[in-house]
């Protein structure tokens, strides 16, 4: 690749770009206010012309010009540079002028997709090769099936389900307010076979509950119609509550990505820098360890982005309303809840 593709279309058509098997995806997200952005730019055109990154791909999408494509993925300011694996998969991110820190993170990458890709093919020539033995499927069927009170065997996932049959037993348990795991058996063809096998059920999508097989679509669709079905599912909390209940749970709440000791985005790193100069205690939620939450808290709060700070259960506002209370010397007295 020796030329940076400037992304025209939509999130679809965004899509479309990373998902090449065979590529490291590196996209640049810029504004043409953002000062920082040019030399970035500059940069970026020469790294691109580099041989040993032949099987890179670098995209350009000015973020406030697409942004279904920076909510899509949390960006929040620019410069920022995703990195795409094969598939579409996101493998890293780093937000800020770092050249240097992006430079080496692409060649990283780099090496890293092409080990992928490599063993990829060597295994797919290995049809020979034995698979784990039925003792050992039917343990990690065995686990799967108790991973979650209920557990969901289906096409895709809740939120996009692959099959009509599975989209259909997604709205039931929905409207049921169940609580529930789920696993897409079409990620893991293992899983898929075996557990048809296990359960003695040869379709999906599949419910246990404790680990014991309840039926397909058909019976459910039975147990919901005579009123056994809510009986045996364990119900969801509702989220506004689990949220006010999170808010809530100190006087100072900030909702961020990672921890105090090792934040995982530039905002909350900046963040934790100027509470720390407060001297105000302050307990932290991370929101990249539970996505019900990190979502939900977006729509509770009006407020689309991270990090978050609440005083008292009432939201103050992100990074940049903290700065600004910063440099008008009312923070303290905002945090104490003055």
């Amino acid at each position: 690749m020796t030329a940076i593709v400037n992304v025209t279309q939509g999130l679809k058509s965004f899509h479309s770009l990373i998902e090449q098997d065979q590529l490291l995806s590196v996209v640049f997200f810029w504004a043409d206010w953002a000062s920082q952005c040019g030399p970035m730019d500059e940069a970026i055109k020469i790294l691109a012309t580099e041989p040993d990154l032949k099987n890179v791909q670098f995209l350009r999408v000015e973020a406030e010009e697409k942004p279904e494509i920076a909510m899509a993925y949390e960006v929040a300011a620019v410069p920022t540079f995703l990195f795409f694996g094969p598939a579409g998969k996101l493998m890293d991110r780093i937000e800020g002028a770092k050249m240097a820190d992006v430079t080496k993170k692409v060649r990283e990458l780099a090496v890293k997709v092409e080990v992928q890709m490599k063993t990829k093919a060597a295994q797919s020539h290995l049809e020979s090769k034995p698979g784990p033995s039925t003792k050992d499927l039917k343990t990690r069927l065995k686990e799967l099936t108790n991973a979650s009170p209920a557990m969901l065997f289906l096409k895709g996932s809740p939120s996009a389900p692959e099959c009509g049959f599975s989209r259909q037993t997604v709205i039931m348990l929905d409207a049921l307010e169940a609580d529930y795991g789920y696993f897409d058996i079409l990620k893991d063809n293992e899983v898929r076979q075996g557990l048809k096998e296990y359960s003695q059920w040869p379709t999906y999508p599949q419910l246990y509950v404790k680990g014991e097989l309840v039926g397909g679509l058909d019976i459910l669709k039975e147990m919901h119609e005579n009123g056994e079905l809510a009986a045996i599912l364990p119900k969801k909390k509702n989220l506004d509550e689990r949220l006010k209940s999170l808010t809530h749970s100190a006087p100072v709440m900030v909702f961020m990505k990672g921890n105090p000791d090792a934040p995982k985005c530039g905002f909350s790193r900046t963040l934790m820098e100027i509470l720390a100069d407060t001297q105000i205690k302050f307990q932290t939620f991370d929101i990249l360890q539970d996505d019900e939450v990190r979502q939900g808290l977006k729509s509770y709060s009006q407020w689309p982005t991270y990090p978050q700070v609440y005083v008292k259960g009432e939201l103050v506002g992100g990074l940049d309303i903290i700065k600004e209370l910063n440099e008008s010397n009312d923070l303290v007295s905002t945090l104490k809840g003055q």
